[in-house]
């Protein structure tokens, strides 16, 4: 009864359990503070909990269009990154999905679940895309995926090798979910070029991640595409409400995405030889230490294939970090490397 496709895939799992510390999913460790969410409850007084919301998310996309100066016709919102991800791989004219792997695999899956082929063209040494590469392979792409900063080695895409995956024409998502962190958006470009996509999410520096809300930035023709074909009343009203209090609150966003920034730089010091630069929340660090972090309940990301022995780690919180760091060392000393 089932069909065979289906059976193909594997269930997407995360570890589960009784874990003191939880540096896996690249979530902000700083939860809303209590004023926020009051400001927030407030908003939901006055929301009529038993009619859809707005069809096509306005009032969450007016917000987010005059924090960016643009026009709501330039936003698209959904239930997550995830949702948008998964109407891009099929909404455009094309042959295949390109991805540059290692790079964050929902690509891969949304194209896969569609029927699409998928073409990968692989990170540098140095984890930056080669543009010329990506061009060459891309002429019958239907869409390109490019994230920067790229999960799960942390780094940012020279802009000048994302101009020449843009100048071919084709549809280009570039992915910021991260960018926050980096100090540093492409967003405007979509100015130039009718083709880019900028996607981006409140889960990671506006500690929304439980309320599942992702948006792009394009053109209206582009936005206007996606709207004929999303599913109706996506997001509801505790979310909009959710984004809208954050944004009016973006100075207690930037100081705490200063904090993280310095405790993953903290991080990285103490562990440079074996941790590469990142301008996300995460590092990803030379070291094969998964199992002996989660016998000290701290959990990470284990990694495979091109970057099987490396970890991926969130950055958490002060206290969390320190245990963190007094684990590794541990283990350095164990395996002969301290």
């Amino acid at each position: 009864m089932i069909r065979e496709f289906v059976k193909s895939f594997q269930p997407y799992k995360v570890v589960e359990g009784n874990y003191r510390i939880w540096l896996d999913k690249n979530e902000n460790p700083y939860d809303l503070p209590g004023w926020v969410k009051e400001e927030i409850f407030e908003e939901l007084k006055d929301l009529s909990f038993n009619r859809y919301p707005h069809i096509t998310s306005m009032p969450v996309r007016e917000a987010i269009a005059d924090f960016y100066g643009l026009s709501p016709e330039n936003v698209a919102v959904g239930n997550g990154g995830d949702e948008l991800i998964s109407y891009l791989v099929w909404l455009f004219e094309g042959e295949q999905v390109v991805t540059t792997p290692p790079s964050f695999g929902m690509y891969n899956f949304y194209a896969k679940l569609n029927g699409i082929p998928v073409v990968e063209v692989p990170l540098l040494e140095d984890f930056t895309i080669d543009g010329d590469a990506i061009a060459e392979r891309s002429k019958n792409a239907r869409v390109i995926f490019i994230a920067s900063p790229n999960n799960p080695t942390g780094n940012l895409q020279p802009e000048a090798e994302i101009i020449k995956v843009l100048e071919t024409g084709r549809p280009v998502v570039l992915d910021e979910a991260y960018a926050e962190f980096a100090g540093k958006s492409l967003w405007r470009l979509i100015e130039d070029y009718p083709n880019l996509i900028v996607l981006r999410t409140f889960s990671k520096a506006f500690s929304l991640a439980g309320v599942r809300t992702g948006y792009l930035l394009a053109n209206e023709e582009i936005v206007d595409a996606l709207y004929r074909v999303k599913s109706p009343f996506s997001v509801g009203v505790m979310t909009m409400a959710a984004v809208k209090v954050v944004l009016r609150h973006h100075e207690l966003v930037e100081r705490r995405v200063a904090k993280i920034i310095e405790e993953r730089e903290r991080i990285r010091k103490a562990f440079r030889e074996f941790t590469y630069p990142s301008d996300a929340n995460f590092l990803l660090m030379r070291l094969n230490a998964y199992e002996f972090l989660l016998e000290k309940g701290i959990v990470v990301r284990k990694l495979s294939g091109r970057l099987d022995g490396h970890i991926r780690v969130t950055v958490g919180r002060k206290w969390e970090n320190r245990e963190l760091i007094e684990a590794l060392r541990e283990f350095l000393e164990v395996k002969g490397c301290g």
